[in-house]
């Protein structure tokens, strides 16, 4: 397993990217637009952070680990089949390759296709 984008929603991302910034000694990017203006710092192992703000007001702050698969809708096929809610089926990222988020547990996961 390996997770290859960490998402962390918050309601201030800025914050949150200096914090990260300052600890690390690492650089967030610009905002981007693909990635609902997350603003992304890649890790040595190739995996990314992406910290943003919310993108609608009934948007929580999250924390959701997105992990490496190789067949995208094999793999959601598979955990809805043991009861996980699909909260955002595959969808392409242009670029970045194909996500998609699912509830199980309480807890937002999500999956990720290069």
């Amino acid at each position: 397993m390996k997770v290859h984008y960490l998402e962390i929603v918050s309601n201030d991302a800025d914050a949150v990217c200096k914090a990260y910034e300052i600890a690390h000694s690492v650089n967030f990017s610009e905002p981007d637009k693909f990635l609902g203006g997350a603003r992304t710092c890649a890790l040595p192992d190739g995996s990314i952070v992406g910290i943003r703000s919310p993108l609608r007001d009934t948007e929580e702050p999250v924390v959701r680990p997105y992990w490496l698969v190789n067949d995208i809708e094999q793999a959601v096929a598979n955990i809805e089949a043991e009861g996980a809610k699909i909260a955002m089926p595959p969808m392409e990222i242009p670029g970045k390759g194909k996500f998609a988020i699912y509830i199980l547990g309480s807890n937002d996961h999500g999956l990720w296709q290069l």
